[in-house]
């Protein structure tokens, strides 16, 4: 597949085919998704996969999506789900704990956010639908799944195969509308 290609057509997925994903084959993306850049390399992001029914059922509930039902929805079909984190006070910052630019730590989510898209896309190229989540509740999360001392969830990341069905793309601005020269 080209990339390309894979940018175009890759779609937010919120309806999976009942069947299992293979850690096997979640590995192989990260195994991809570990090239997204970051400020000074400081590869912050981390992939916490849940494919336990129980424990998906547990993160879907109304505290941790701030009863946000389509997500609700999403998360329950989903076979499995990846909390994407990042270590905090490394991407923005310098040494001594300061932060780098005026941007603050606004930087880590950029670098989680970075991630995140190529995450996505190396899923879509091995088979695999997923769909971006930022609407949830950390704190709760931390109730249901152990995050690691010093880590935050930047994106809730449901994924799996995908239906038959196609998911159509929504439309774009023409570039005309979004590139300006000076």
């Amino acid at each position: 597949m080209e990339l390309t290609q894979a940018i175009k057509e890759r779609r937010s997925i919120r309806r999976f085919a009942d069947k299992a994903v293979p850690r096997e084959l979640i590995e192989e993306v990260v195994e991809v998704a570990r090239f997204a850049p970051s400020w000074k390399n400081t590869q912050i992001a981390r992939y916490i996969v849940i494919d336990d029914k129980e424990k998906i059922a547990a993160i879907a509930n109304e505290k941790c999506t701030y009863g946000f039902e389509f997500n609700i929805k999403t998360i329950l079909k989903a076979p499995a789900v990846v909390l994407l984190t990042f270590v905090e006070g490394r991407s923005g910052f310098e040494k001594d704990g300061s932060f780098s630019t005026p941007k603050g730590d606004r930087w880590q989510m950029f670098d989680a956010g970075i991630a995140a898209q190529t995450f996505c896309l190396a899923a879509y190229e091995k088979g695999l639908g997923s769909v971006i989540l930022g609407y949830f509740d950390d704190e709760e999360l931390k109730k249901v799944i152990d995050i690691p001392e010093g880590q935050q969830v930047g994106a809730v990341i449901p994924i799996g195969f995908m239906t038959d069905a196609e998911v159509a793309a929504p439309p774009r601005k023409d570039v005309e509308a979004l590139v300006s020269f000076i």
